[in-house]
């Protein structure tokens, strides 16, 4: 009886571990397909990225989008707010400042735009619902967001009062969360929508006695990029995010006291010349991008480089400015 019994184990056991053994050769041979895919598409993604280089995607129509600019009162963020109202979009501006916001809401009805003014302090969540409530109420669906907002000079972490530094963190960082909160969840609903994140040059590295303002832009850099994969792990393929890096200068409007280590290769543009960039990389649905464009390569390059390299580079660079 015994002998039967191992007698049928061992068959058993025949069949048993060539078919371990199939398993895990199947197992590994679509392992291998697989890396062949993705190798193969990452090659793929690489040429159309080199492509793309010399034949940019076409520019998307902004006619008729419902765009709401925070931080319209001033500088870039007017330029976009104007050439948005250009390009046909119907343009909310959004600031805290009540007569700088008007202003440029003027300037876009003397051109034959569409606007709407609204003041918000950004910093308050209960200010942003209350915002939100208000645009549903009077325009419906907004199609568009523009952060254009963020603290210039804040002290370093070491010696401004702890009120500064959440103000900095607030107006830089926290406020993105109220406002995706608010508008997001309808771009999502309609598949149609676009959220574009400024950084500045304190989001490339760190600015001297700047500390909470550079720890906020690197914080948006992954905010930006957090949202990207919730969007393509969720297969939303038409509301689009993108993040510009304007480095490693500073826009020549927005600070006077500014020193270039190299002015004659880096120097600074006007408020127009970078919204122009902006809009152009946004209408092309591009999810990254800088100003100015060649630049791009050069965070990509210091994330990858080691650490020395990258100490090398910002030193030869000196962040790009030098606050006088």
């Amino acid at each position: 009886m015994e002998s039967k019994q191992m007698d049928v184990l061992s068959v058993l056991l025949h069949f048993i571990f060539p078919i371990k053994m199939l398993l895990r050769l199947y197992s590994f041979c679509i392992l291998m397909v697989d890396v062949a895919w993705v190798v193969f598409n990452a090659i793929c993604a690489t040429f159309q990225a080199a492509y793309e280089l010399f034949r940019p995607p076409p520019l998307k129509t902004v006619r008729l989008e419902t765009a709401m600019v925070i931080g319209s009162g001033r500088g870039v963020g007017r330029q976009i707010a104007m050439q948005l109202a250009d390009l046909g979009a119907i343009v909310l501006c959004i600031d805290i400042n009540h007569q700088n916001n008007e202003d440029t809401v003027e300037h876009i009805k003397l051109r034959g735009g569409s606007a709407a003014s609204y003041i918000c302090d950004v910093t308050r969540r209960e200010k942003i619902e209350e915002l939100a409530a208000q645009i549903k109420k009077d325009v419906g669906f907004v199609s568009m967001l523009f952060y254009c907002c963020g603290i210039p000079s804040p002290r370093s972490l070491m010696t401004q009062p702890p009120q500064d530094i959440h103000k900095t963190l607030d107006l830089t960082l926290t406020s993105y969360f109220w406002l995706i909160d608010n508008f997001l969840p309808e771009m999502k609903t309609r598949d149609h929508g676009h959220i574009v994140a400024l950084t500045s040059v304190a989001g490339l590295s760190y600015i001297k006695d700047k500390m909470p303002l550079s720890v906020a832009q690197f914080a948006v850099q992954g905010l930006a990029e957090s949202l990207m994969e919730d969007l393509r792990i969720n297969k939303i393929d038409n509301v689009h995010v993108t993040l510009i890096h304007i480095y490693p200068f500073i826009v020549n409007d927005e600070y006077h006291d500014v020193k270039l280590r190299i002015p004659s290769y880096f120097g600074t543009i006007s408020p127009v010349e970078a919204a122009s960039s902006i809009l152009d990389s946004v209408r092309r649905n591009y999810p990254e991008a800088s100003v100015p464009k060649h630049l791009l390569c050069l965070g990509h390059l210091l994330r990858i480089l080691p650490r020395r390299a990258t100490v090398l580079i910002r030193d030869l660079l000196d962040t790009g400015v030098d606050f006088a």
